[in-house]
């Protein structure tokens, strides 16, 4: 049993999860979760013991100045709340760490004990991966879960993937067989820029879970570092016509595929999301966020056109997919 002091009563929490390595291209899940934590200031109240899941050969420990004094800080997973006040008050548990080296059942048992003593009503794991997907696109974000009812009840994709996964599929397969509701979400990195950070996958990714628990989630300084970082791969690959040519390939499969998700059904769902952020105020999706940015300065040549709906992941960190299918590409972790 675990018994936890100083956290308050939460409302409606949903856990927000990611874990930097194999399932973190570009370190845009890890970094969105790093920004929930410092906008709403997070609380740290545990941390899993770093001698049970890590190879300190692995992940090394750090050492530091405090003051005089020399300190190291291990490798782990830490837990934080966040409270989330306004008319729709809902609090956050942030699950912040590296994927374990061993013991990956025990480290989802544990992390499900906490979410049971919190009385977590849903878990949500970010993952990025590598992707045949243009920089100058929205950056394809998918839904998935291993739950038929509520693929159903959240309009999101049920998964179908088979093969090798990281901490971020086991630990919803982990969820799913407790009965906690859990769904992942997938951002696509392009494999040809694939270097940390990539500011428009973490935005995506915030974006999406904006949508998904209902909750204004405020941008910072995201939505300019998304736009300087386009700007820079746009020069890098202007020097350079094989990488031009190769970005204008991608660019015109990603058009012709999505070409007939154009629907009514698809321009409503966008509008209704344009109302529910105008409002939103100061540092939130309307003014700077995705809507404006990827929609308008991603698809010069068709402004009109509605911005793509997820796809299923493609392949894992460090890899590319063998074909263009990308509901059967879908990343490792795609099902999860």
């Amino acid at each position: 049993m675990i018994e936890l002091e100083g956290v308050p009563e939460l409302v409606d929490p949903v856990m927000v999860a990611a874990f930097e390595g194999w399932n973190d291209a570009g370190d845009a899940a890890s970094t969105a979760v790093a920004h929930l934590d410092k906008e709403w200031k997070g609380e740290v109240f545990a941390a899993l013991d770093a001698e049970d899941y890590y190879d300190f050969q692995v992940n090394r420990p750090t050492v530091w100045l405090d003051g005089g004094t020399r300190k190291i800080t291990w490798p782990t997973t830490r837990l934080s709340v966040v409270r989330v006040g306004g008319a729709k008050p809902r609090d956050l548990v942030i699950v912040r760490g590296i994927e374990p080296s061993m013991r990956w059942r025990s480290f989802c048992n544990e992390l499900l004990g906490f979410a049971h003593e919190l009385g977590v009503e849903l878990v949500v794991i970010l993952g990025a991966l590598l992707g045949d997907t243009p920089h100058t696109r929205p950056v394809p974000v998918s839904g998935v879960t291993s739950d038929a009812d509520l693929a159903r009840s959240m309009n999101l994709e049920e998964t179908r993937y088979e093969g090798p996964t990281g901490i971020v599929g086991v630990l919803q397969e982990a969820c799913t067989h407790a009965g906690v509701p859990a769904v992942s979400l997938w951002a696509a990195v392009p494999h040809y820029v694939s270097q940390p950070p990539n500011p428009k996958a973490t935005l995506a990714l915030l974006n999406r879970l904006e949508d998904l628990i209902d909750l204004r989630i405020p941008l910072g300084e995201l939505p300019e570092d998304a736009r300087a970082w386009q700007l820079g791969v746009d020069q890098l690959a202007a020097e350079d016509s094989e990488v031009a040519e190769y970005v204008q390939t991608l660019e015109e499969a990603r058009d012709t595929a999505e070409l007939p998700e154009a629907s009514g059904e698809a321009i409503a769902r966008e509008f209704e999301r344009y109302l529910r952020r105008r409002d939103g105020g100061p540092g939130h999706a309307t003014e700077s966020g995705e809507g404006q940015f990827l929609r308008e300065r991603d698809t010069p040549h068709d402004r009109t056109k509605p911005p793509y709906p997820p796809a299923d992941p493609g392949p894992r960190p460090g890899e590319k997919a063998e074909d263009d299918d990308t509901e059967d590409a879908g990343g490792e972790d795609a099902s999860d």
